[in-house]
C-alpha cells in the first residue's frame, strides 16, 4: 500500500486522495502538521510543503500535480473510459488548465486564507505563525470565492462535467477546494444551482466518503457537509 503525507484540510492532498479512490486505490495516511518541520519530514521534502506520496520503493513524489500525472502514467492509461485525464491533447490541456485553476489560484486568493486564519493559527504555536485570525485576510477571501463559485458556476451549467464528457482531474481539483471551504461553511450554494447540482453528483461518489468523516478538532463541519441531498 502506497503512503500518502497529508493533512486533512488542504485541497491538494483532498485532490490525491480523491484521484486514488476513483481508482480504486488505497492509501494509508499520514497526518502531517508541515509547520513543526519534523526532521523526517523535510528529507522526504525539503520545501517542507505537502502532499507527499511515498511511491513504490517508498520514493517520495511531492506535489499534487506531480502525483497526478504519476497517478495518470502507472494506474491512469489503464483504465480507459475511468481515465481521469483525456486521450485528445487539447482536452488533456483543459484538464490541467482547470486542476491549476483550483489547485493554484482557488488557493491563493481563497483557500490557502481561510484554511490559515481559522484552521491553522488557532493550533499553531506563536513561533510557528500562530496567534489570533487575520479578520482582514478572512473579509478578502469571502470576496474571493463568491468570484470562483460563479465560475464553477458556469462551468458546471455549460458541460456535462467541469472540463467535458466525462469526470476527469480537473472535477476532482474543484471539489477538493469546494469541500474544504463548503466544511468550514463558506460557500453559498443559493445562487449557483448548477454547481450545487455539480457538487452533489460529485460528493455521492464512492471516492469522496472518506473525506466526508474528515473532522478538525475544535472546529465542527457546517451541518449539510455529509449530507448528500443538501
Amino acid at each position: 500500500m502506497l503512503t500518502l503525507f497529508h493533512h486533512p484540510m488542504f485541497a491538494s492532498c483532498r485532490f490525491v486522495r480523491l484521484a486514488f479512490g476513483e481508482y480504486g486505490e488505497e492509501l494509508a495516511l499520514i497526518e502531517e502538521k508541515p509547520w513543526t518541520r519534523r526532521k523526517e519530514f523535510l528529507a522526504l521534502n525539503p520545501a517542507g510543503s505537502l502532499p507527499i506520496l511515498l511511491a513504490e520503493g517508498d520514493v517520495p513524489i511531492v506535489g499534487a500535480s506531480v502525483i497526478a500525472e504519476y497517478l495518470d502514467e502507472t494506474r491512469g492509461v489503464l483504465k480507459r473510459e475511468r481515465r481521469l485525464f483525456a486521450e485528445d491533447p487539447m482536452e488533456r490541456a483543459e484538464i490541467r488548465r482547470l486542476t491549476d485553476w483550483y489547485l493554484t489560484k482557488t488557493e491563493s486568493e481563497v483557500t490557502r486564507h481561510l484554511v490559515r486564519e481559522r484552521v491553522l493559527k488557532p493550533m499553531m504555536p506563536e513561533s510557528a505563525g500562530g496567534g489570533s485570525p487575520d479578520s482582514a485576510a478572512i473579509r478578502a477571501a469571502r470576496a474571493n470565492v463568491r468570484q470562483h463559485l460563479k465560475y464553477t458556476n458556469w462551468l458546471a451549467g455549460t458541460r456535462p462535467w467541469l472540463a467535458g464528457n466525462k469526470v476527469t482531474y480537473a472535477d476532482l481539483a474543484a471539489a477538493a477546494a469546494l469541500s474544504v471551504l463548503d466544511y468550514l461553511g463558506e460557500v453559498d450554494w443559493r445562487e449557483n444551482h448548477a454547481a450545487r447540482e455539480w457538487y452533489t453528483r460529485v460528493k455521492s461518489r464512492p471516492s469522496f466518503r472518506p473525506l466526508l468523516a474528515d473532522r478538525v478538532r475544535g472546529l465542527t463541519p457546517v451541518s449539510h457537509y455529509a449530507d448528500l441531498d443538501f
